[in-house]
């Protein structure tokens, strides 16, 4: 039976007070809740509380919408606007994997490959030497230097011709979300080929006041220096940072008030196929293989394979994914299960509106209508109502496997390790933008399929560029939401599982 919810509270009260997590201008795990302090039959008869009296303590401007089924019938137990369409954030990054896995398989892994053109004689490629992207989400400067020494042992001491690059095995976009801010690594460029996730390391240091930058494809084992973006020091406060594309290369520069002292951050790499170039020629330059500047090519030539470095299985990723909630892996993933599934698109909307109608066909969806694959797009929109039902679908076959484990935390933002609900879900965090859905475990073990999306468009509509990544009032207003998911999941693990 399902119980439609008007804005009139359905059951009794309890004053427990719940924190579900910090917002972010991305997505972000919840991180506090509620304490049941009760148990048994008290715990039911005081745990409940009225979906009015949860909605109205949040209180948050825009709009809510839930739906939770049960996963054995799919039949509805509760809904509130379930069959209206909200952003679904990081959210829509569930519905990418399934179209992926779908696509590809879980145990497809990418190849990043060097090939030799002309031949290979003496030790020495007598055409050129290709890096060719293969659409690895995991790709690291690690994984360059294997394939670098790799070429080495193969015996290869010189080229001949040139040293290319091919990334358009995907479509190459310089960024994912145009309406973002330029300097958040969460919305970088995306092709085929991708290095740690396709940001680059910026450091600055201050000695005796004078700044010195670096810009580098760092990990923890080697700090390859980049020219493909540069950073400029000027004398300003505001704006933080400016970027320009400027003569191939991404410019950026940063405002000499807000350094302070030594720090770091990672930004955004919007010509990937070029950043490792770079870093793969200056790694096989440390192996004695001298290499000429990389070159972008944009058609991919005959030769022989020489190295090819595979990915983990895409199950693997996945699940990394949506632990992580990486935007980059999400519309890598979605770009390459088009293609392999036959699909032309040349944008992150075409490709989503292949997904979309691939959700209808087999999700049984109504009226998805995403514009990206990671949720990034202010754009996308999915109802609660639809998701319930791709999970309900989907039961059994492995997806809650690889959602994350949501921990229920205590008002002091404790692990409360015997709470009776137990719950896998994917976030989706952005400014005025919180949703929630996955699957939860009642204290019966029963199990229930849940979507919760709230959402303020107007005063999205409303941000600047620059404000999206810390806008006034966006954090306390997504920590308020997470409390509402938190505070509605218990009530449902109690009316629906005891």
């Amino acid at each position: 039976m399902t119980h439609k919810i008007s804005r009139r509270g359905l059951l009794g009260t309890s004053t427990a007070f719940a924190v579900f997590g910090a917002g972010a201008a991305q997505a972000e795990p919840p991180s506090t809740s509620l304490r049941p302090v009760l148990r048994g039959e008290d715990f039911f008869k005081r745990a409940v509380r009225g979906v009015d009296e949860i909605t109205q303590q949040a209180q948050l401007t825009g709009k809510v919408s839930f739906t939770v089924a049960d996963t054995a019938t799919g039949a509805k137990l509760e809904t509130l606007e379930g069959d209206v369409a909200r952003p679904p954030a990081s959210v829509a990054k569930a519905i990418t994997a399934l179209y992926a896995l779908d696509a590809l398989g879980p145990d497809h892994r990418f190849k990043t490959q060097l090939l030799a053109t002309g031949g290979v004689a003496d030790g020495e490629i007598l055409g050129d030497l290709v890096l060719v992207g293969g659409a690895d989400p995991t790709l690291s400067t690690d994984g360059l230097a294997s394939m670098a020494a790799n070429l080495k042992a193969a015996g290869i001491i010189g080229v001949r011709g040139g040293f290319k690059v091919y990334e358009a095995a995907i479509p190459v976009i310089d960024r994912i979300d145009a309406k973002q801010p330029d300097q958040v690594g969460y919305n970088p460029g995306v092709s085929a080929l991708a290095l740690n996730y396709n940001r680059v390391h910026f450091e600055w240091r201050r000695v005796s006041g004078k700044y010195t930058v670096t810009m580098e494809g760092r990990t923890d084992k080697y700090r390859p220096a980049v020219q493909m973006a540069v950073m400029q020091i000027r004398d300003r406060s505001a704006p933080v940072y400016t970027y320009e594309n400027r003569g191939g290369v991404d410019a950026w520069t940063v405002a000499r008030g807000a350094l302070g002292g030594s720090g770091s951050r990672w930004l955004p790499v919007r010509k990937p196929g070029l950043y490792a170039g770079e870093v793969f020629q200056s790694l096989a330059g440390s192996n004695g293989i001298r290499l000429g500047k990389p070159q972008m090519v944009a058609a991919l030539p005959a030769g022989e394979v020489l190295v090819t470095h595979e990915s983990p299985d895409l199950r693997r990723i996945l699940r990394d994914m949506l632990k992580w909630s990486t935007n980059l892996t999400a519309e890598m993933m979605g770009l390459a299960a088009t293609k392999a599934r036959g699909g032309r698109a040349n944008s992150l909307k075409a490709s989503a509106a292949l997904m979309n109608r691939w959700t209808k066909d087999a999700l049984g969806m109504r009226s998805v209508a995403l514009v990206d694959h990671s949720g990034l797009g202010d754009d996308s929109r999915i109802t609660a109502d639809d998701m319930v039902t791709a999970l309900v679908k989907v039961r059994g076959q492995g997806l809650r496997d690889i959602l994350k484990p949501i921990a229920m935390l205590d008002e002091n933002r404790r692990v409360i390790k015997d709470h009776p609900v137990k719950v896998d879900a994917k976030t989706g965090t952005l400014n005025f933008v919180s949703a929630l859905a996955g699957y939860m475990t009642g204290p019966d073990g029963t199990e229930k399929a849940f979507a919760i999306f709230a959402a303020d468009t107007d005063i999205r509509a409303t941000l600047s560029r620059a404000e999206r990544e810390r806008p006034p009032g966006g954090r306390s207003w997504n920590r308020r939401a997470k409390v509402m998911q938190q505070q509605l999941i218990e009530r449902w693990g109690v009316l629906y599982g005891a």
